[in-house]
Order: structure tokens, then sequence, then C-alpha cells
């Protein structure tokens, strides 16, 4: 399982959920070892070795979970503060009520079972889709190199390292190759560290620049980024504005409940002389109601349809803050390979430069191909176009594996003739000084969408000799074709169309990016900017950010930068990647996305993994958050209504000393057919409007007026009921009046919130209302519900009322939206 990344604070990343870094003291130091070097074993352990260390349990068994247990799932949903207010609640009501009185606490049952259901078939998706992307590490064994599952390491395994790969358990160097070790995730530090032979190596930092191998001291709960990890879990809401405000709703519900139960329990049981069991009844009829129990259940639920949702389309998110974050953001940086563009290049033209021979310019490309055991995208394309041939091939004296900070890579050569010559290939304008006349021929093939580089010979035949770059002699020109992917057009497009600045962030020639981007129709993708010209003032970044489209020869350090400049303005940004040089700027992004087929570093710090290695998949992430962000806005507005208008109610029948007027069996009518079942199904429908800030705020300014217009109208009815009713059977009839009108009025706050109309929304919401109808005319439900009508006068005047109070819920819903906006 991949591991999340730390700060250099050890303090969580934004929109992670991770233990805090534990000191690294004597046995977690990430830059001494502990423990001697253990003896070199290029073969790395026999069968029998294996099997031996896997008896004495030295095996990297961590549990490192993916998502919650179904034990922890049980306990989430069933053990809540206003479960047990229910719980205890509704065993009163079982001693002293009919059954219909106790409907409530069915609901929650039948509530609390849909929650742990949906959410344990997310927890299956999660992890399935974990299993996937899951580190497959090579450990040599018995002098074979195989891919095996990161748990099957067992103590002394010789686990190789290549470019991208992450260190997954403890150890000591054995061999090196030019190896850079990136451990930013652990120390903060941001450059890597160059390692040789038995240097330790962490767990947790990844490989940025050669290869290797190193020997496993500590694996299983020893490790260093197990430690790290053992507790954390990635199925959590932390972070997310959504869940963080639904618990400051009911923090502000848990301060109003409490000194209004209070009131409306003394109020029903003292002050008024009434049946102690009728009067338990009413009191319970008036607590219940004002908790807001199933938007904290309704949100879980959202959250988890969109786990299996986006599973389906191979899409692991790691932390579910991501889908709702992902809706939020308004600027997408793009790396422009494997995002814009196809791993793959092709080779279409090699041009040698002054008067060298293409031939021999064949030979140093060809040999070129054997010097990096782990090739680039674009070595890979030179591999492809110059295979080793039946010539005897040259013998590679030393390799400088390529470099995201340097721009090139480099190799020394024993030609066929014993000539020893070193070489270096990389980008044009790194190699070549300014103003170089090549730099004119490369600019036009940029401009093309072309990738070139530059082959140079170094003088002399080392490698990182100081100012070998510098000195090196141009040699030939070798131009690449990016294969763009076919569906990159049709989501930059999408993105256009819903206000999501796109900047493609890039290595590459800005030039070449540019084109590239212009192919794909990029609004502003002539607005180019060559990252080395970049200001480096925080605000003077910001602003070059926000007018240009393209970045070229960017550095790792630098795309952290822009991503920290865009946050300083307030935008909330995405950041795709797929390879190691992305790491930095995919951990401190609000949004980090990698490629399934990107390096195990970046998808270890990404909150969502497209394992389909398709970008198209991005705006079903974007439709999802805003489907469960904008859906549960509408239904946050429903149940604070009710709780805002429960309230209310409670408030006032005790400052007026009368009967409350209804029973529980009342109001869980009313709640189910009002909020209830419309609520299920309006959290679910399909929702484009894009996320806006200030959650509580929103939902509360509806709500509030919404709640306060509901309790005055049903009270209203009510004292005029109880005026116009008297003798036996009063009281029931007067709670027939107002239940009437605290339902048309609930079904008229229903019918604003289901707008914009759909066929399928007017027939929930007349369905809502032909429930109620049913209930009014069937003699054994009218029964059941203590609902009947009693003569036309009363019940004409409390739709009166009710229709009074909808005309001003209109009025005042269309004052707030141009007041506040929508």
């Amino acid at each position: 399982m991949t591991q999340r990344a730390l700060d250099s604070s050890g303090e969580q990343t934004p929109g992670t959920s991770r233990p805090a870094m534990i000191d690294a003291g004597a046995e977690l130091d990430p830059v001494h070892p502990v423990d001697p070097p253990p003896p070199r074993r290029p073969d790395g352990l026999s069968t029998a070795e294996v099997a031996e260390r896997v008896a004495r349990g030295e095996v990297n068994d961590v549990p490192v979970r993916s998502s919650r247990s179904v034990t922890e799932i049980i306990r989430a949903n069933v053990l809540t503060r206003f479960n047990l207010i229910i719980g205890v609640l509704w065993v009163i009501m079982l001693f002293v009520a009919p059954i219909q009185d106790s409907l409530f606490g069915f609901v929650i049952i039948a509530n609390t079972g849909i929650g742990i259901i949906q959410e344990w078939r997310a927890k299956k998706t999660l992890d399935s889709l974990a299993v996937i992307g899951e580190a497959k590490p090579t450990v040599r064994r018995d002098g074979a190199a195989a891919e095996i599952s990161a748990s099957e390491i067992v103590l002394g395994d010789l686990i190789e390292l290549g470019p991208g790969d992450k260190v997954v358990v403890d150890g000591t160097v054995a061999e090196a190759d030019s190896l850079e070790i990136d451990e930013s995730l652990l120390t903060g530090e941001a450059d890597p560290v160059v390692k040789r032979a038995g240097d330790p190596v962490m767990s947790g930092s990844f490989v940025v620049a050669g290869g290797g191998a190193f020997t496993a001291t500590k694996v299983g709960r020893e490790a260093y980024a197990a430690q790290l990890a053992e507790e954390a879990s990635r199925f959590t809401l932390v972070q997310s504005e959504l869940r963080s405000g639904i618990s400051t709703i009911l923090k502000y519900v848990t301060w109003m409940m409490v000194p209004t139960a209070i009131g409306l329990i003394i109020s029903q049981l003292v002050v008024k002389d009434n049946n102690f069991k009728d009067s338990v009844a009413r009191t319970v009829g008036g607590i219940v109601p004002m908790i807001p129990e199933g938007l904290v259940l309704l949100t879980s639920v959202a959250f988890a349809i969109g786990v299996v949702r986006l599973g389906r389309k191979q899409c692991l998110v790691q932390e579910l803050p991501a889908i709702e974050g992902l809706a939020r953001v308004d600027v997408v940086c793009l790396d422009k390979t494997g995002t814009l563009t196809e791993g793959g290049m092709d080779v279409t033209e090699v041009r040698p430069l002054d008067g060298n021979d293409e031939a021999y310019v064949t030979r140093v490309l060809r040999a070129f191909g054997s010097s990096d055991p782990r090739p680039n995208a674009s070595l890979q394309a030179i591999i492809d176009a110059y295979p080793q041939g039946d010539e005897p091939a040259w013998t590679v004296g030393d390799a400088m594996p390529f470099s995201s900070a340097r721009k090139y890579s480099g190799a020394a050569f024993e030609e066929a003739d014993g000539t020893v010559s070193a070489w270096l290939l990389g980008a044009p304008d790194v190699l070549l000084a300014e103003g170089d006349a090549a730099l004119t021929e490369i600019e036009h093939l940029n401009e093309q969408g072309l990738r070139v580089l530059l082959l140079a010979r170094v003088r002399g035949d080392e490698l990182d000799a100081p100012g070998a770059a510098a000195g090196a002699a141009p040699t030939a020109l070798v131009v690449l074709e990016q294969r763009l992917r076919p569906d990159a057009a049709d989501t930059l497009g999408y993105f256009a169309d819903q206000n999501v600045a796109t900047k493609v962030i890039s290595g590459d020639n800005a030039v070449s990016v540019g084109a590239v981007a212009g192919k794909l129709g990029l609004a502003g993708a002539e607005n180019t900017l060559d990252a080395r010209r970049m200001p480096t003032d925080p605000d003077e970044m910001a602003t070059a950010m926000e007018q240009n489209a393209v970045f070229g020869r960017v550095t790792p350090q630098q795309k952290r930068d822009m991503v920290a400049a865009l946050q300083s303005r307030g935008h909330t940004v995405a950041m795709t990647g797929d390879g190691v040089n992305d790491v930095l700027a995919l951990k401190d992004a609000d949004i980090g996305v990698s490629m399934g087929s990107g390096s195990e570093a970046t998808r270890a710090v990404a909150q969502i993994v497209l394992l389909n290695n398709s970008f198209a998949t991005l705006p079903s992430v974007v439709a999802e958050g805003r489907r469960v962000i904008g859906n549960i806005t509408r239904v946050a507005t429903l149940f604070l209504t009710k709780t805002v208008y429960s309230v209310l109610l409670a408030i006032l029948v005790v400052c007026t000393q009368v009967e409350y007027p209804f029973l529980p069996r009342h109001l869980t009518l009313l709640s189910t057919l009002t909020i209830g079942v419309p609520a299920f199904f309006l959290a679910l429908a399909p929702n484009k409007e894009r996320a806006q800030p200030h959650f509580v705020r929103r939902v509360m300014r509806y709500a509030i007026p919404s709640g306060a217009i509901a309790a005055a109208a049903t009270f209203a009815t009510y004292l005029v009921a109880r005026q116009h009713y008297s003798g036996e059977g009063a009281l029931d009839a007067e709670t027939s009046a107002a239940t009437l009108t605290l339902f048309l009025v609930s079904m008229w706050v229903l019918a604003i919130i289901a707008r914009p109309y759909t066929w399928w929304r007017i027939a929930l919401v007349a369905a809502m209302g032909l429930g109620f109808l049913i209930v009014l005319v069937v003699p054994w439900l009218q029964e059941f519900f203590a609902l009947k009508l009693v003569g036309t006068t009363m019940p004409w005047t409390a739709v009166g009322i009710a229709v009074a109070a909808a005309v001003l819920l209109e009025f005042v819903w269309r004052w707030v939206g141009r007041r506040f906006g929508a």
C-alpha cells in the first residue's frame, strides 16, 4: 500500500490524514545507520534463506490499511451522540406510548443500516483498487530479479532501485550507480542525496536519478515509514469543508437543543397538569425533530457511493476529501508528459551539426541506449529507433542518468577501436550557450510541437568534471515527436467550459509545450514562459502564473513554488503528474492526481490515482464532487429547516405554556415525506453546479428564515385551532390542523429546493404530497397517525395560513439569493 506524505515539520500535509511525525531518535534516525552494514550479497538471498526468515517472522507484513475495518465502520455509524439521545428517547417511548409513536427509532435503525452497507461497499471497492495500485518492488533472489508484493519482503532481501521507485523498507545501499534519493518526504530537504555503498536508506524516500540496490535491514513494524503509517487510514473525511461544516452545525444544534429540551420537559411534565404518558410522548415529540441525524448519514452515504462510482471507472480515491476538493478546484496544473501526451515518443529525424558524420552519430545513439538499464521515454524512443546491430558494441565506461534538475544525461564509452569518448544528451537550451546559431533552428522545430534533444561531446572523458556541460561540443539534434492523448482535447475543453483555468507546467522547452497545448485547443497556449525567467518573488510569480498558460524548463522546486504562489492568491490548485519530478508539487497541491503507470513516489503522495492512466477520468471526479457538495448543500437546508422550526416551536410552547402540538408519530410522518425520502433521491441525483465555499453560511442563510416561517405559521394555526375547538378530542383536532399547515409549508420548502425541475423531481414532490393525502383519507391510517381533520373552517384556515407562508418563503428565498448570491 502507498504511504502518505509528511511535511518537514512532521505535521499532516493539507488534505491528508496522517499521524504526527515520530521523533527520529536512535532507532529512527533517517541519516545515520544504527546497524552495521550487512555483508554484500550480489545474488540476494536463496530460497532456503527466505523460507527460514519467513519462519522466524522476519517479514514485512505491516497491515497498512486502505480503509476502515468493518468493526470500525459499524462503530462509527452506530456509536454517535445523536443515536444515543434518540436511543434513550426510543426506549422511553416503547414503555409509555403506542408503537406508532416509536417509529422514529425504527427509521434510525434502518438509516444506520443503510450507512453501514454503503460504506462497506465503498471499503470493498477501495481495498480492491488499492491492491491494483500497490507497490511491486523488484527483489533479487537466487541471482534472479522478480517483482513481489511489498508484504513478501524479508529481512536481508536485496531490493533493486531505479528512477521513481519508492524505498519500501529501511536498508543499507549495496550497489549504487549515480544513485540519488529524495528524502524530502521524511526530512523536508528538497535536494536529492547522493547515495553510495554502505549508506542508509529510509522507507518513504524515493529515487530521482540513477539506480542500485539495497539490503533490507528493518522490515515490518520496525521500518521507519511503517511506524508513521500504522495508525493511518485513507478512508477519512478529515479536512473536508463539507464534513467540518456539518460538525459545526451539529455543535450549534446541541447548544440550542439542550436548554430548549429542558424547558420543554419542565413545561410539559410540571407546569401542565396532563396525562403523564401523553405529556412524555409530546415532550419526546418536541425533542426528536431537533436532531438532524439523517444529515450525517446522508453525507457519508453520498461520499461512499462516490467512491464506488469512481471505482468502476478505475479511479482510486485514496482520501475521500479529494472527491470534494477537486470539485472546488479553480486551477489545474498539468504535467505535459503522461497527461497531455502518451508515454511513448518516436524519433522523426537526426540532424548532425557542424559537419559531423551521420553514421557515427547513429553509433553514438545506439551506444547511449545501452547506458541506462531504466531508460526514460526519450531514451526509449532512441533505443527503438536504433537497436543494436551486428557491429561490435561499444563498452559503457561511465554513465550519468537523466536528472530533471540538470535536464540531461551522460555516458562515456570505449569505442570499437579503443577510443574513449564521453557524451551528454539533453535539453539544447541548457547545453548550448545563449545566442548559439543552432537555437534558432531548434526554435522552429519547437514551434511545430516537436521535442528536440542535443547530443554533445564532452572534451575529455569525465562526465562530472566541472564545466563539462558548458564545454561540450554540439554534435547532433535528435528530433522526437510526442504522441498526443486522444482524449486530452475533450478534457481540456471540459475544464474551459467549467471556468477552471488550466496551466501546463513542464520540464520541456516552453515553445514546444505551447505548440502541443495549442494542437489540443488549450486557451492561451500562445502565452508561454520559460521558467528560467520566472520571478522568484511569490507575488510576482503568482501574477506570472495568472497571466500565462504554458511554462517550460520548470525545475521540481519551481513546480512546488508555482503551486504555493497560486494558493497565495486564494486559488484551489490541483496538480497532475506521473514522474518523480512532480512529487513535491503533488504533495503541496490541494489535490494531487497521479497516473497509475506513474512512479511509485507520485502514487504515494497523490490523493487520486487514475489507474487507467486516462486524464479523461478527471471530469468524472469533478462531476462526482459537485454532485456530493451541491446535493448535500440542498438537503442540508431541508434537515436544518426542520431543526430550526422544531427548536422555535418548543420555545413558543414553553413561553406560552400550552401543550406541545405534536406526537412523535406526526413528526415521523412529516420528516419521512418532506425530508427523509426526498433527501435520499436528491442527494444522489446528478448535479453540475460549481462548488461554492462557506457551506455553513450558505445553508443557514436559507434554513433559518425557512424554519422561522414554518414555526410561525404552524404555531399560528395551532393557536387559532385552540380557540376554534373545544371539548373532548379538541387537542387531536388542533394537532391535525397544525400538522396540515406544517406539512404544506415544509412541502413548499422541498419544492423550492428541488428546482430546477425535471420530470422525476416533479414526480418526487407529487408522490410525497400524495402520500400525505392518502394518510388523511384512509381511515385506518387516520387512526394510526392520529390525524383527522374536523370540520371545514379550520382545515381551510390551516391551508390559507400555509399559502401565506409559502408566498413569504418565495419572497425571502429570492431576497437572500439577490442579497448574498446563490
